[in-house]
């Protein structure tokens, strides 16, 4: 199932907002780059440098993260009360 479509039982798709649709989408992709990262993290051959980087690239995920999902529960919200 898309991310733009929800199928309610025994009716009809109902599409989501397509700000809600690319934000989600956003969350997903940032949330798979989080995971590489910390994946990358436990590795046992890293040195200090490499790990310095892949701590200052999640930190601006995270930060990416907080930044993009102020709100984003609110238009869930929205979108679930549409159903």
């Amino acid at each position: 199932m898309s991310i733009t479509t929800l199928r309610k039982p025994k009716t009809t798709k109902i599409a989501l907002n397509t700000t809600l649709t690319a934000l989600l989408e956003e969350l997903g992709e940032e949330c798979q780059n989080v995971l590489k990262l910390l994946a990358q993290l436990e590795m046992n051959h890293l040195n200090a440098e490499q790990i310095e980087d892949v701590l200052a690239e999640l930190t601006a995920s995270i930060v990416h993260l907080h930044t993009h999902t102020d709100g984003l529960d609110d238009l869930i919200s929205d979108q679930l009360g549409k159903l």
